[in-house]
């Protein structure tokens, strides 16, 4: 057995037990704390790369920890669309690493650096372990330390509304805790059995099966309440705006970016690597309940975000809205929908990244976060805001960007469907990209078309290299993908068939 087999578990083990050491090493030196978290993420990258190299020359890969065999052992399990998460969620953790040391450098105080990045490491190992657990309880448990980390990275400014905003995005994560803990001791009352793979051929046989359909239908609604929170699904997306707008904004890009694609990741297990297609598509229409809620979230939370005056909250309120487009993907249960689902997870995920490492800028530069303020800041930091703007164009989904690529592939979806409820998703579409350009060229217009106050504000003052460099690359991403989409698409594709079983 070579290193390379192991793959599954470095993964998950590099960010973990960085996090372990950084607290030690941080007393000695706090100095040490980046290096060793960019050098550990840029690690992960890589091994996440060959990992997804692995899955496409082999397949499903089945890792048992121990050597037990599942059902009674834990297994990883790395899978197409496992295997992309953990490429999107290595990639953009790296991009917020390089971005943090000069970012927290001036936002914290030295003796929270840190516990900054060890928090910043428990996320990620949290979100690379939910990723390819095969075992129901274990994502749970790796949950449970992405979420508890995040809660304290929300709050860590010591800012009274960061503070605020954290402790009421830690009772709707309890809230939601609770269901998906109830729907998983449901599932091991019927079934004796906590491994996905085992647990779905279990449930195949008790499905309309007297009072066990009725159990299965309260452990389904439970993982539905308790994963759309995790998600921030409209309408329980509250905690969202609050949370993401208060954190320091290295943490905001990777919160808005991979965090709450890991509670859709885990809401897509539950339907169709748990309940099996068949069972949330036919026999009990789920995925069609959550394409309308996910239309309603595209519109609303473009609604919100068109309302709002701090340039954070704003970009918050859009990951609402975008959630709901790649949700909206998986309920449309297509071909082409599952796909462009997938797919904007990775488009959004650079777009997002970039928008708030350039908010992040904005603030470090200029302190401003209202809107309106913003003018002549094309002048004053060029290459941020032109990546801020490159960005924004991925978002609405203007070719040749990759934002546009996605929402192509969810309108023939849509159109994949063949009913008259694929015209209204269209239209939710065009019109979530509509209001979505409302907002965003707001911004470009105070930007590059509105005159400062004072002809002093114009001056160029661009952000430090160290910053700049993770927003000029994820900008470039949002351009090279869009041009190139046959490399994320070689995962993405694979990934929606074998979730939809064809």
């Amino acid at each position: 057995m070579t290193w390379a087999s192991h793959l599954p578990i470095i993964v998950v083990l590099i960010p973990l037990l960085t996090a372990y050491i950084t607290p030690m090493l941080g007393w000695m030196d706090k100095r040490i704390c980046n290096p060793l978290v960019i050098v550990s993420t840029s690690f992960a990258f890589i091994a996440s790369l060959l990992l997804a190299r692995s899955v496409l020359t082999r397949g499903v890969i089945s890792y048992h920890m121990g050597g037990f065999a599942p059902p009674f052992g834990i297994a990883l399990v790395v899978d197409y669309f496992g295997a992309y998460m953990c490429i999107v969620i290595s990639f953009l953790t790296l991009m917020a690493a390089i971005y943090s040391r000069e970012y927290i450098a001036k936002e914290l105080h030295e003796s929270k650096t840190a516990p900054y990045y060890t928090l910043l490491m428990l996320m990620t190992g949290g979100m690379m372990g939910a990723s390819v657990t095969g075992d129901l309880f274990n994502m749970f448990v790796f949950f449970e330390i992405l979420s508890i980390s995040s809660y304290a990275l929300v709050a860590i400014t010591g800012k009274k509304v960061a503070i605020l905003a954290s402790y009421k995005y830690l009772l709707l994560g309890a809230i939601g805790t609770s269901f998906t803990l109830v729907g998983i001791a449901y599932l091991y009352i019927l079934t004796g059995t906590l491994n996905m793979a085992d647990l779905s051929v279990r449930l195949a046989s008790l499905y309309g099966v007297g009072r066990s359909s009725w159990t299965l239908l309260v452990a389904l609604a439970f993982f539905m309440v308790g994963y759309s929170i995790k998600a921030a699904l409209f309408p329980l997306h509250t905690w969202l705006p609050d949370a993401h707008s208060m954190a320091p904004s290295s943490i905001s890009a990777v919160l808005s970016g991979i965090l709450i694609k890991v509670g859709a990741l885990a809401l897509i297990r539950v339907l169709f690597n748990i309940f099996q297609p068949e069972f949330v598509v036919e026999t009990i229409p789920v995925t069609s309940m959550i394409s309308w809620m996910a239309a309603v979230a595209i519109i609303v939370g473009s609604l919100f975000a068109i309302s709002q005056v701090d340039l954070k909250r704003m970009l918050a309120y859009s990951s609402v809205a975008h959630i709901g487009f790649i949700i909206l993907g998986v309920g449309l249960a297509t071909g082409y929908g599952t796909t462009g689902g997938i797919l904007h997870i990775f488009n959004h995920a650079m777009a997002k990244g970039c928008l708030f490492l350039c908010a992040g800028a904005i603030i470090y530069k200029t302190g401003l976060r209202n809107i309106d303020d913003l003018a002549g800041l094309g002048n004053k930091m060029p290459f941020t805001m032109a990546a801020f703007t490159i960005a924004a164009l991925s978002m609405i989904g203007i070719p040749p960007t990759a934002g546009f690529i996605s929402k192509f592939y969810l309108g023939l979806g849509a159109l994949e469907t063949g009913t008259w409820s694929g015209w209204v998703f269209i239209g939710a579409i065009l019109l979530g990209s509509l209001l979505t350009a409302i907002f965003y060229m707001r911004v470009i217009n105070n930007i590059y078309f509105k005159e400062p106050l004072h002809r002093e504000d114009v001056q160029r003052d661009e952000t430090p290299l160290g910053m700049l460099i993770p927003i000029l690359i994820l900008a470039g991403g949002c351009v090279i993908f869009g041009i190139f989409p046959r490399i994320p698409l070689s995962l993405a594709e694979p990934a929606a068939k074998l979730l939809l079983g064809i």
